[in-house]
């Protein structure tokens, strides 16, 4: 700690840091503020030496004659056109060659400096918290949004007499779009300045002294100057969090932590390479901080799992870390060619009780939209595993980021980071709901991270320094946990040899990349790999096939198909088919169908999900939505009617499932309370997304023509949609089931088949082509599938 006299009594970072050899004559201006003495303690505390003048007490060639580090404008107040004496004048010549900061009343002067207008806002704050937006950069970097952040003004500039070189920085949002109301923060385009309306020195404003860091790392009189001065500054390391001019390297809100005598590592290469993409992308729109914040305000991240809790609920004693990655600096190419979903989907369905996916481009050849195609994939999937992104993370930015495409936890490297930094992460990752990975290599770096209150610590037996991997280094870190941390081994796993150990120390889970990336099997290799599962998994029995009457008009229609076996019963609702049922018969249908039990019969098992920790196919699940075993369930057949009718419908008949069987949206299916068929044509988008309708019904046309399907494109069509299990309609009779389900030869495939025409004599349902047609299809099922 620094000797000084002066003590901040905020909550806020209390203690002084080092005194800073680049701010070591910083000159503030004050405009007879109470305020200003705020700001000079926090700029003391932050390590700048400085000197405060009165605004009428020196002149313009005695401050240049004095040559200041940095110039900082304080609060005050009155109007700064005649009030701030000579603030205006100090911003307009020092701005291009130092760093310039003014604060309120300072802010308004930059705005009169060059050339815009102060002005009325509309309402007067003394001493209110407002939640403050920005864009992430300059007085912002590594700031959250939404920051609370004290107001005492009743002038402010304005947008519609902001210069054209100043741009706005920060500001209140106003209105359901969260527009740029009022500003609060204005930077120059090009010359190193920049303001704030609200008050950083201030006890309720958070990350005030952060802010005023920030400013302090400024150096140079331009941006470009500036980001020349930083990048010149990265070569060296900080060891141990510490603030050491000669090993250190802070940028904005982070610090490597690494052993300043060694050469430059490959860690440093990739931690200044992913700084400067970082803040290149934060400058695109739609990508700016502020602009992740307003998405996420809007709650389109995809819904998210406890990764702890996914770790300890696995098939094996070992929870599997199944990791996507293409290349890395010790290995080169692995698999470029790798889809990241598909690969995503094997590592669940071998039993992944999360899925690492490398985001970082340049070494890793990965990149955020592998992160956001993986949990698309997993969409609807039960026991899904929990997704991480694994990359170089030093900034709040990247974890929304990562939230925003659907991660479930991010990982952050001790070893990069300092420790406050560390800190703020890690309680951001979990204000949006996700427990990080918090990687260690070393004791200190263990230490550390237990001190955190991490829940889940993956030991690297790879040393980032010198890429040499030490199996054991996971074993011995052990010894330095409580039982309640889940421990996981990183790097340099490929094969069972190497976990025999950390299943007998209790090593909670492993992390496999390579060895995985270039397995030809990865089911059989995870089996191998992990041993017998500690749970049952379920194994997949043949069930029949489901058969559903469709086109039923009377409640003793329904009855007959019941006893012949049906186990789908389906009325028309829609008024102008031949075949539209009314409501008042309708009724008398749903009766039926609800009180009369399934005739008695050998019942073949569904496959159990209920005791697997393992991922399974959503459409291996969803079949069990439209199946009950005590009774058949009822179908309402709607087309392109209202959503609104549709419910009312379900709610009056007591619809088990509804079926769309026209140009509905999909995502209907999630407004509808009960499970959903969907007709699609063989050639139709979106028959295989999962988590929306139960079964894709496959059809030719509107239904009931007779209509045949192209075999063929019956074919091409599974083939295309791995996983999905359909129901095939049209064209279908007694006659020819046997033929079409060994043509289409996908066995499992069909969950069930749909009849309408080719069960009806005259139009008129036909008891005995019921009977006749659920026995040839359940025969032509088990003969399609042996």
């Amino acid at each position: 700690m620094v000797k000084s006299d002066l003590v901040d009594h905020s909550p806020h970072q209390p203690e002084p840091v080092p005194r800073i050899a680049s701010a070591s004559n910083l000159v503030l201006i004050d405009n007879y503020d109470s305020f200003t003495w705020n700001v000079y303690q926090y700029l003391v505390l932050e390590g700048a030496t400085v000197t405060v003048y009165r605004n009428d007490e020196i002149t313009l060639a005695k401050l240049a004659a004095i040559k200041p580090t940095q110039l900082v404008v304080s609060p005050g107040p009155g109007h700064p056109t005649i009030d701030a004496g000579i603030s205006t004048e100090a911003i307009r010549y020092f701005s291009g060659r130092i760093p310039v900061l003014g604060v309120c009343m300072g802010e308004q002067c930059i705005f009169a400096a060059f050339g815009g207008e102060v002005q009325v806002t509309g309402e007067i704050l003394h001493g209110k918290t407002s939640p403050l937006c920005h864009d992430g950069k300059g007085l912002y970097e590594g700031l959250p949004q939404d920051l609370p952040v004290t107001r005492y003004h009743s002038l402010a500039g304005t947008h519609s007499s902001l210069p054209d070189c100043l741009e706005v920085t920060s500001w209140i949002a106003s209105g359901p779009d969260g527009n740029k109301e009022i500003i609060m923060g204005v930077r120059h385009r090009e010359l190193l300045v920049e303001g704030v309306q609200f008050h950083p020195e201030s006890i309720l404003t958070a990350e005030g002294r952060h802010m005023l860091k920030n400013f302090l790392k400024m150096k140079g009189g331009t941006w470009i100057e500036n980001e020349k001065s930083q990048d010149q500054s990265n070569g060296q390391l900080a060891v141990n969090g510490v603030d050491d001019s000669e090993n250190s390297t802070t940028t904005g809100t982070s610090t490597l932590r690494a052993d300043p005598k060694q050469n430059d590592s490959i860690l440093d290469k990739i931690y200044r390479h992913r700084r400067r993409d970082v803040e290149a992308q934060k400058q695109l729109p739609s990508l700016r901080p502020a602009d992740l914040q307003h998405s996420y305000k809007y709650n389109i991240s995809p819904p998210q799992i406890s990764f702890p809790m996914r770790l300890k609920s696995s098939s094996f004693s070992l929870s599997l870390m199944a990791e996507i990655k293409r290349a890395s600096p010790s290995k080169g190419d692995i698999s470029l060619d790798v889809c990241a979903a598909e690969q995503a989907r094997k590592y669940a369905l071998a039993g992944a009780s999360a899925i690492s996916v490398l985001t970082e481009p340049e070494w890793f050849k990965g990149g955020i939209e592998d992160l956001r195609s993986v949990r698309q994939v997993l969409e609807g999937m039960p026991n899904r595993p929990a997704v991480l992104r694994k990359e170089f993370i030093f900034e709040e930015y990247q974890i929304l980021e990562a939230r925003l495409a659907g991660a479930d936890t991010v990982l952050l490297i001790v070893k990069m980071l300092e420790v406050n930094a560390l800190s703020r992460l890690y309680h951001y990752s979990r204000s949006l709901g996700m427990e990080p990975l918090v990687e260690v290599n070393t004791v200190e770096e263990m230490n550390i991270a237990m001190k955190l209150g991490a829940k889940v610590i993956g030991v690297n037996n790879r040393n980032l320094t010198n890429f040499k991997v030490d199996l054991d280094t996971t074993s011995r870190l052990m010894e330095k946990t409580s039982k309640e941390t889940i421990v996981c081994a990183l790097s340099g796993i490929s094969g069972p040899r190497d976990v025999e150990n950390y299943k007998r120390s209790g090593v909670g889970a492993v992390l496999v990349g390579e060895a995985l990336m270039r397995a030809t099997n990865i089911t059989a290799f995870v089996d191998e790999l992990l041993g017998d599962s500690e749970i049952h998994d379920f194994k997949e029995e043949e069930t029949n096939i489901l058969v559903k009457i469709c086109g039923t008009r009377t409640p003793e229609a329904a009855k007959a198909s019941i006893e012949a076996g049906a186990d789908l019963v389906g009325i028309i609702l829609v008024e102008g088919r031949k075949r539209y049922v009314p409501p008042e018969v309708a009724m008398g249908i749903s009766k039926v169908v609800h009180e009369l039990k399934k005739p008695a019969a050998k019942i073949i098992s569904e496959k159990d999900t209920n005791q697997s920790r393992k991922a399974i196919d959503y459409f291996d699940h969803s079949p069990s939505f439209i199946h009950r075993q005590d009774r058949a369930m009822l179908v309402g057949v709607f087309q392109n009617q209202p959503l609104s009718h549709i419910l009312a419908q379900q709610k009056l008949l007591n619809l088990d499932i509804v079926q769309l069987h026209g140009s509905e949206p999909i995502e209907w299916a999630s407004l509808i309370p009960v499970p959903t068929i969907r007709r699609f044509g063989p050639e139709d988008p979106g028959l295989g997304l999962r988590g929306y309708h139960a079964v894709p019904l496959l059809d030719s046309a509107a239904g009931g023509t007779g209509q045949s399907l192209d075999v063929a494109a019956v074919r091409r069509t599974l083939d295309l949609n791995r996983g999905v299990r359909v129901i095939l309609a049209g064209g279908l009779d007694p006659g020819n089931m046997r033929t079409v389900l060994k043509q289409i030869n996908r066995g499992s495939r069909i969950a069930a088949v749909d009849v309408s025409s080719g069960v009806e004599e005259d139009g008129v349902q036909s008891v005995e082509k019921i009977r006749e047609f659920v026995k040839a299809a359940k025969a032509a099922y088990w003969d399609s599938i042996n």
